[in-house]
């Protein structure tokens, strides 16, 4: 699309608002239906297009996108009269006789931008969080996932008019011309660096953000931590979807004593997991283009390399690799991996570990596998970042009952569930002054008995 062409969908979204058609939680219901329906008609269509732009099985495809919208919609519809209900507040006697209330409002024309690691779930969950707080959403998927862009794309048209919610696809002109646009409120998931620009243009007209960004997530292995099964967990965290998954753990931060026999574990379930041969495995995803394929493997020190490390260029496939003994100051500790390689560090002490960790940009997630509740405490404690998980990975963006974002460098902001209906909306406060009476304290001329009621009613 070129600029005229966005400007006019913006123009028409922010119209199509101000009539006032979603306000209604009926409007929005039936919306959150649709789009249901829409993505239930077309799964095997998505499922065909993850596979394509990602290599992806039918079954992650499932549990890890159209799966996770279906339940964010599932959980909307439960929840959102609740979510939308006017707030009724205590008044203070100063301002007797009144209601005072806290009313949920759409900001109105939405644009979310979304990444092609998990391109349905990251542009689809946010949406479905818009339209049930009664926004209108221009839609703008990566041009690295065309195949599903174009299903996406398929399924919006068939739910909505372009003047509720219009996908805009294309690459960098297209998203010049979007952020020069007036919105109301900007989604964006994706790099830190793209983040940045993202803010600055908010930022030209006031507009309110929310970044979900990334960074390098550690996993700790504390001593006594269960080493099976915290290889078992971190295997399958760490190589989903090749590890292009902003909150894989990008590192392994292990207990010096334990290290040995945590890589041995990993090793025996990578193989476990993928097999022999990983490469060949028809479930085992690709690296999405070949730019970020030669990235990866420049990150890869062969003399550290203890398992994997072979590729097949043409598959845009990468084994899974696990580097031993690597430093802080390894290239492939200089940015976030994003693909199947996770380098393992070790410490000395906890209180080594969390100084580390701290000295690093804020993380988006967190991870530690200990059997030691006290260690579980002060690491979670002592440390930032976004969220985590004990003995586990990942998992914890999964539910719709807690927000999941980022925090400092990793992003600002959260969604998912009531938190996700919570950002896409403004809270308006409002005091409702019933006319029957009117204490005169607060008009000149001033009095003394004035006063004494003032300092009585505000202390």
């Amino acid at each position: 699309m070129n600029e005229q062409e966005i400007k006019n969908i913006v123009t028409t979204q922010r119209k199509y608002f101000y009539t006032g058609a979603t306000l209604s939680v009926d409007a929005r219901i039936k919306a959150l239906r649709r789009l249901r329906a829409g993505i239930l008609k077309h799964e095997n269509e998505i499922n065909n297009a993850l596979k394509r732009d990602l290599g992806k099985s039918g079954f992650e495809s499932y549990m890890c996108e159209s799966g996770l919208v279906l339940s964010e919609i599932s959980y909307m519809l439960k929840h959102i009269h609740s979510f939308a209900r006017e707030k009724s507040v205590i008044t203070p006697l100063a301002q007797f006789h009144s209601r005072s209330y806290k009313k949920p409002s759409p900001y109105g024309v939405v644009l979310i931008m979304s990444p092609w690691n998990y391109p349905f779930l990251l542009t689809l969950d946010p949406l479905v969080d818009a339209l049930a707080a009664g926004n209108t959403v221009v839609l703008k998927p990566s041009a690295y996932s065309p195949c599903t862009s174009a299903v996406i794309s398929k399924i919006i048209r068939e739910c909505f008019d372009a003047q509720y919610v219009c996908v805009v696809n294309g690459g960098r002109a297209e998203n010049t011309c979007l952020l020069g646009e007036h919105f109301d409120y900007i989604f964006f998931t994706g790099s830190q660096s793209v983040g940045k620009e993202v803010m600055k243009q908010a930022a030209a007209r006031l507009t309110p953000v929310t970044l979900e960004l990334g960074g390098k997530s550690p996993c700790i292995v504390e001593k006594s931590a269960n080493l099976k099964l915290a290889a078992r967990r971190i295997v399958f965290g760490k190589f989903l979807n090749c590890g292009q998954t902003c909150v894989a753990p990008d590192y392994i931060y292990c207990d010096r004593a334990v290290k040995d026999r945590l890589v041995k574990e990993i090793k025996r379930q990578i193989q476990k997991q993928y097999g022999k041969q990983p490469l060949e495995r028809e479930n085992y995803g690709k690296i999405i283009n070949e730019k970020h394929f030669d990235r990866i493997l420049g990150l890869i020190d062969p003399k550290k390399v203890v398992c994997g490390g072979t590729s097949d260029r043409a598959a845009l496939r990468i084994e899974p690799t696990v580097m031993d003994n690597a430093t802080f100051g390894d290239a492939v500790m200089q940015e976030e991996i994003f693909g199947p390689v996770m380098p393992i560090l070790t410490y000395d002490s906890l209180d080594e570990a969390i100084r580390n960790i701290n000295s690093q940009p804020h993380p988006l997630a967190l991870y530690i596998f200990t059997n030691d509740r006290h260690a579980a405490k002060t690491v979670t404690s002592r440390c930032g970042f976004g969220g985590g998980c004990i003995n586990d990975t990942i998992i914890h963006l999964a539910t719709c009952e807690m927000g999941f974002g980022g925090f400092g460098e990793s992003g600002m902001g959260s969604y998912h569930g009531k938190d996700g209906f919570r950002t896409f909306s403004h809270e308006k406060s409002i005091v409702d002054k019933k006319t029957w009476i009117d204490l005169p304290m607060r008009y000149q001329p001033y009095k003394k008995i004035n006063a004494k009621l003032i300092r009585m009613f505000l202390k």
